[in-house]
């Protein structure tokens, strides 16, 4: 199995990391149902879960799209009072 066949593209669909993108590796040939990701909101580390939507084959590369799942997640929403923008 080649290097790129062990590995998919992770694409975050909605939630706090909408429109990021990360690599896995597959396990046993299958892509996590399920994947937890840690990011900064406003300085605080949070643990967010998101869940497969669906698949596909881009260019010979496996891509998975995922869908956040608040109620498993840290909140993240920001408080506008330290918005620098105001």
């Amino acid at each position: 199995m080649s290097e790129s066949a062990a590995e998919y593209i992770v694409e975050y669909v909605d939630g706090p990391l909408a429109g990021t993108v990360d690599r896995r590796y597959l396990i046993g040939g299958e892509f996590d149902e399920t994947v937890s990701a840690y990011a900064a909101i406003d300085g605080i580390e949070s643990q967010f879960e998101y869940k497969a939507v669906d698949s596909r084959e881009v260019q010979g590369q496996l891509h998975v799209r995922y869908t956040f799942d608040a109620p498993d997640s840290d909140p993240y929403e920001s408080d506008p009072e330290d918005d620098p923008a105001r």
